[in-house]
């Protein structure tokens, strides 16, 4: 009786909101799964685009890690894909819709048992042991194509940049852009650095106007009378590159000077020329054809170098500036005294040229060649947008490939493989981890699943087709046929992806999985509840997993 007259032990503040136990666990599950229903569509070569219209604009992508982080997900649970799906992105480049998806069909495969009572942990080492076994199996089909000559290493590129582009907007031309984004990820070499590849929009024109420049190019930059007298076309020029700028600049307001003769005030305006001509002057000397800043080049320096065959151009923003250094050899000076052979660098041809309604400066045959620079051409804005994002998921695609140099087939295939793999260990293990173990292999072939649901395919027909080819033993390559609606053998087709892909895809899907059927319990302070407002408080609840950032409510499917 004294048991039950105890008073209530109050912890958190009053209207601290707590969930718990199996129900939350499985409210996060189905939370998640309605993010993953939102890019579901989008993978594959017949995937399907989104458009979001938010207030920055209207985005028309299929990119799952745009489309993740353009989304307002408010849920705490499902914030943990758009990570995943980020750090996929900012690793690999490809395979965020993948890591998403996947991860979805792990907690959905797993959201039955933790309905049944089964304690979350003896799920999560079943899904650690089968993660690490089907990491363990890709690098085991992989195939390196180290050791082959240049031009047969140019073409195996192609064709991973092809498989990554023909599930992109500008797929109908992904042969063209294939070869261009291998040969500017070669071009810089063993260089790590992404900025090195420049990627222009210029609206206007086809696709088919893109160009690879091997070597810099940017747009005009903003220009000063007497710009047009200045030379257009250089050979073999000297390029001076500075951090200064060449203008007459005008005293501070709060500037004073004490005069006691009125002619006193020419010597001070004589002194103010005579700096900027010294600065000038010594720029010339130093041969340079080309003279390059960050900062401003006035009207004066204009004229001065025009009248003497000098091309300048000022406001170069950093990016360029530190690619043309990197292209030419030349080093960004913070002061033109002793500007000696050594910081000025060259090139074999610059030329100021018009493309569609823009003016671009090129520079090309540059010794270091460690840069190089795509011109997008294209229709609408937002086209030309979704190429770049394409482009970057290819250049980081052909990077990776010819880092780590192996190789694994495309379209499903390594995802049955696996699956079949993982199903007969299964049968070796005794106990109810088996059970675990084949939901994980189970949820593998949620990829070439929705491979032939985007395609408008009988999924149940060719999946049936592909574990029977797999389970014949001569079938590992073989994976969905999105032309036809069969089975192919993707390695033969060229459906190839870097095998890094899908480790760090299996990796992290496997990781968040694990982290979501961790949780038992969310807590939500009343103070930060009042704060994110009544759309996150209903988010947190399990109402929504999505919102638009324009305020209005995405229906769960």
């Amino acid at each position: 009786m004294s048991a039950m007259m105890q008073p209530q032990i109050i912890l958190l503040k009053e209207g601290t909101d707590t969930s718990q136990g199996r129900a939350q666990v499985v409210s996060n599950i189905s939370a998640c799964t309605a993010v993953a229903d939102t890019v579901r569509t989008t993978l594959g070569p017949r995937g399907m685009d989104k458009l979001i219209h938010d207030d920055k604009g209207t985005t028309i992508s299929n990119d799952g890690a745009t489309i993740m982080r353009i989304l307002d997900i408010v849920h705490p649970a499902a914030k943990i894909l758009v990570d995943i799906a980020k750090s996929q992105d900012s690793e690999v480049g490809d395979g965020t819709t993948t890591v998403v998806l996947l991860a979805a069909e792990f907690m959905k495969e797993a959201k039955p048992y933790v309905e049944d009572g089964v304690h979350p942990h003896s799920l999560i080492r079943s899904y650690r042991t089968a993660g690490n076994m089907a990491i363990q199996r890709v690098k085991e089909l992989a195939v390196s194509i180290e050791g082959k000559s240049l031009e047969e290493k140019k073409s195996l590129l192609a064709k991973c940049a092809a498989t990554t582009l023909s599930s992109k907007l500008i797929g109908g031309e992904k042969d063209f852009f294939a070869s261009m984004v291998v040969d500017a990820v070669l071009a810089i070499g063993h260089d790590d650095r992404l900025n090195l590849i420049g990627i222009k929009k210029v609206p206007g024109g086809t696709m088919r106007d893109s160009f690879l420049v091997s070597g810099v190019a940017f747009k005009k930059t903003f220009s000063y009378a007497g710009f047009e007298q200045q030379p257009k076309k250089f050979l073999n020029p000297k390029i001076l590159l500075l951090n200064i700028e060449l203008e007459l600049k005008s005293e501070k307001e709060n500037a004073e000077i004490r005069l006691s003769d009125p002619l006193q005030y020419q010597s001070i305006v004589d002194a103010e020329w005579n700096i900027i001509y010294d600065k000038l002057d010594k720029c010339v000397k130093s041969g340079a054809k080309i003279v390059l800043s960050r900062l401003a080049i006035g009207d004066l320096a204009t004229q001065y170098f025009a009248d003497r065959d000098i091309f300048c151009a000022g406001r170069v923003t950093e990016e360029d500036l530190q690619r043309v250094s990197s292209a030419t050899g030349g080093t960004v000076q913070t002061s033109v005294n002793n500007v000696i052979d050594e910081v000025l660098g060259t090139c074999e041809v610059f030329e100021e040229k018009q493309v569609g309604n823009e003016r671009f400066n090129i520079f090309s045959g540059c010794p270091s060649g460690q840069t190089a620079t795509i011109v997008l051409r294209g229709g609408a804005d937002q086209f030309i947008e979704e190429a770049e994002r394409s482009l970057h998921d290819a250049i980081m695609i052909v990077r990776r490939a010819v880092k780590n140099s192996t190789v694994v087939p495309g379209g499903g295939a390594i995802d049955m493989e696996i699956s079949k793999y993982l199903r007969q260990h299964a049968r070796t293990i005794a106990g109810k981890s088996q059970f675990f173990v084949n939901s994980f292999a189970k949820a593998l072939e949620v990829i070439p699943r929705q491979l032939c649901d985007n395609a408008g395919f009988d999924a149940t027909d060719v999946l049936n087709k592909l574990r029977q080819k797999h389970a014949s033993g001569d079938g590992a390559n073989y994976g969905v046929d999105v032309n036809t609606g069969g089975i192919a053998d993707a390695f033969a087709n060229f459906v190839w992806e870097p095998a890094v892909v899908k480790i760090n895809a299996i990796n992290a899907a496997t990781e968040a999985a694990c982290l979501i059927l961790s949780v038992d319990e969310t807590v939500k302070n009343p103070k930060s509840e009042s704060a994110q407002g009544d759309a996150a408080a209903m988010g947190g609840r399990g109402g929504g997993a999505t919102r638009g950032r324009g305020g209005r409510g995405m229906r769960r499917r």
